[in-house]
């Protein structure tokens, strides 16, 4: 696992290990140990994926304390806009936005530590994105971020979005916990 970019100095794009052969691939997805000695702290606590279809935006979603979390996010099939949302109140990067494309060809993945809203835009139809967070799905502490509501262009106009996320508070509203 190789580290190769970092957004808003906490997150960080890592490479995961892929090994070929005439079977076909074999890609190592977390190292628990591997990821400590490179400062990414994270006990699994809940493992989820998503199914997606192009022009479907996921976010953008974070627990807030105490049941904040970690995430470690990757795709396997497909591709997708992971974009980041800054939400610590004494960060000089407050407010703002960063995002990466993932791919399942490229075998990246994002380690997001708490602090920061997360979501993606999937662009292709069929698109599975991995999930390992390091608290339990907590309803009273789940939040979100309405997805237009913050400086940042997705480049698209009418995504496919849940009910929930359409009623998500905008980011002029939020009072962060971080």
């Amino acid at each position: 696992m190789k580290i190769i970019k970092t957004l808003f100095g906490a997150v960080k794009c890592v490479e995961l290990p892929r090994f070929d052969d005439r079977r076909g691939a074999f890609t190592k997805y977390f190292a628990e140990k591997e990821m400590r000695g490179q400062g990414m702290e994270m006990q699994v606590r809940e493992v989820y994926f998503s199914l997606s279809d192009k022009n479907v935006i996921r976010g953008m979603h974070f627990q807030v304390p105490p049941a904040h979390h970690a995430k470690f996010v990757c795709v396997s099939h497909g591709a997708v806009r992971d974009v980041i949302l800054d939400l610590r109140k004494d960060s000089p990067d407050y407010g703002k936005a960063k995002d990466i494309i993932l791919t399942a060809e490229d075998h990246l993945a994002l380690y997001i530590p708490p602090g920061f809203a997360h979501g993606f835009l999937s662009l292709e139809n069929n698109t599975v994105m991995h999930y390992l967070v390091s608290s339990e799905h907590s309803p009273e502490h789940d939040a979100g971020i309405r997805w237009d509501s913050f400086a940042y262009d997705w480049g698209i106009t009418d995504p496919v979005l849940s009910d929930r996320d359409k009623t998500m508070p905008p980011f002029g509203a939020f009072k962060s916990p971080f």
